[in-house]
């Protein structure tokens, strides 16, 4: 039974691993223009916002999902109070490391994914050594 669940748990990690790692590019695709009216603001929805980790790391993530996922980013891109971040779509967290913002990036998508699912949601793994710098970080961005 232990094997299973192990098995289970690694198979789920892959799962999230490779979806995370195809959705996130390192360089945004571009969305494909539907027709000469659409303006800018309607593309907002499907644009991607650019992290950038405390090494300097930059990781593509949609801004709709970004917004949603994360109390902290949605107050730096929607503000009222005009953030740098909200003009640039760049996030910059300089006490985030990559494989944390990385793996922030992974539960993001995966809470999208799995957000309206009716069948069993798999195990969103996290390793016991980035559980502290993990949470510290979800603290952070409310999320």
């Amino acid at each position: 039974e232990i094997g299973q669940r192990q098995t289970a748990a690694t198979t789920a990690a892959t799962t999230a691993t490779a979806t995370t790692t195809s959705i996130t590019p390192k360089t945004p695709p571009q969305k494909p223009k539907m027709n000469d009216n659409e303006n800018e603001e309607d593309g907002n929805e499907n644009s991607y916002v650019k992290l950038i980790s405390a090494e300097g790391d930059e990781f593509y993530l949609q801004r709709q999902i970004a917004v949603s996922g994360s109390e902290t980013m949605r107050a730096m891109l929607e503000g009222a109070g005009r953030f740098r971040e909200s003009e640039e779509s760049v996030v910059r967290f300089p006490d985030i490391t990559s494989h944390i913002l990385e793996k922030v990036v992974q539960y993001l998508q995966y809470k999208v994914m799995h957000s309206n699912s009716n069948s069993r949601i798999p195990e969103f793994v996290i390793e016991p050594e980035i559980a502290l710098e993990l949470l510290v970080a979800a603290n952070y961005l409310s999320c």
